[in-house]
Formats: C-alpha cells, sequence, structure tokens
C-alpha cells in the first residue's frame, strides 16, 4: 500500500497581469488558505517521505505557507503538468528501492496544478471505488484543496488506472467559512 496525497496551489495573484502565468504568486486569500490547509495537513498526521511539487511561484509560496517544515523537490515537469507526466515524475522520483539499501518511500505528496491534479483523481480512483468524496472532489478542485488516496501497490512503478481509492479530501471553505466560493 502507498500513500499519495495531491495539494494544488493556493489562489494566485492576477493584480499584475503583465507577469507569466509562472511567475503569479498569491492574493491574501490564497495566502490564507495556504495556512488553513497546512495545519489541517499536519492534524491529519500522514508523514510525508516526499513532497515533490511544480517550481511555478504560486506552488511554491503555497508550500511556504503551508508546509514550510517540508523540503521539496521542485520539477519542472509538474508544471501545468498532464497525468502522464505526473505519474512519470512521481516514479522518477520514488526509486526502485533497491539503490544502496535505499527505502522506496510510502508517502508522497504532489503539489502542482489542474487540471492535472484532478485528472489523477479520475484516472487512479476504481469506478468501485467512487465514495462521497471522490464525488466532491470530481465537481471541483479548488485552489489549495488536499487529497490523500490509498493506492493498492507495492511499489510506485505499479501507479496505474483504478489501483487507489480516495481516503481524504479537504477544501479551505470546510476549515474556514470565509474562505468559500466568492460572490
Amino acid at each position: 500500500m502507498k500513500i499519495l496525497g495531491l495539494l494544488r496551489h493556493a489562489k494566485s495573484d492576477w493584480d499584475d497581469t503583465s507577469q507569466r502565468d509562472f511567475d503569479r504568486g498569491l492574493n491574501a486569500r490564497g495566502r490564507k488558505g495556504a495556512q488553513a490547509i497546512g495545519q489541517h495537513i499536519r492534524d491529519h498526521g500522514i508523514k510525508w517521505d516526499k513532497v515533490i511539487a511544480s517550481p511555478a511561484v504560486r506552488v511554491k509560496l503555497t508550500l511556504e505557507g503551508a508546509l514550510p517544515e517540508e523540503t521539496p523537490i521542485y520539477d519542472d515537469r509538474l508544471y501545468l503538468a498532464s497525468f502522464d507526466t505526473i505519474v512519470e515524475t512521481i516514479e522518477a522520483h520514488a526509486g526502485a528501492g533497491d539503490d544502496e539499501g535505499a527505502k522506496e518511500p510510502g508517502a508522497i505528496l504532489i503539489s502542482g496544478h489542474n487540471p492535472g491534479l484532478q485528472d489523477v483523481l479520475l484516472e487512479l480512483v476504481a469506478p468501485g471505488k467512487e465514495n462521497a468524496l471522490f464525488k466532491e472532489a470530481v465537481v471541483k478542485f479548488p485552489t489549495a484543496a488536499y487529497a490523500v488516496l490509498e493506492c493498492d501497490i507495492a511499489h510506485w512503478s505499479e501507479l496505474k488506472r483504478y489501483c487507489a481509492e480516495l481516503v481524504h479530501f479537504a477544501r479551505p471553505r470546510d476549515l474556514d467559512p470565509e474562505l468559500g466560493p466568492e460572490g
């Protein structure tokens, strides 16, 4: 059994329209959402063996606000990555588990962007395991959303479609009503 966490970046700042998408930071609501979801992640209690993230500014700022104690591995492949690229990136960083006695990580947290993160849910969760959490997450995987999947695999190289069950899903609005949808 492997644990895969997904953390979407918090609400980005669109005030400066001359900035490249990659360079956008977080707005005030995004900073507050990152802190709230970070506390939730710590309270949830999973010890992440590896945190792998997109190097986009908004992802870096989300992780700095949410999980400052973690040391992420930033991988360019995760910027706006598809399902296949996310899986390839996980496999590349997980290792085979046999290098000089190195242990393959049991829990990996990926931080990045939509639609890729939501596609991971859609592709990995087996149709027979589509529970209430899954139904919420596929309607919308909003900014700063956090999901945990239990993957019925022994090695990350076995990560494939329909091998997982969504066992946890939280959004900033679930933690603080002020972080709910605007308008």
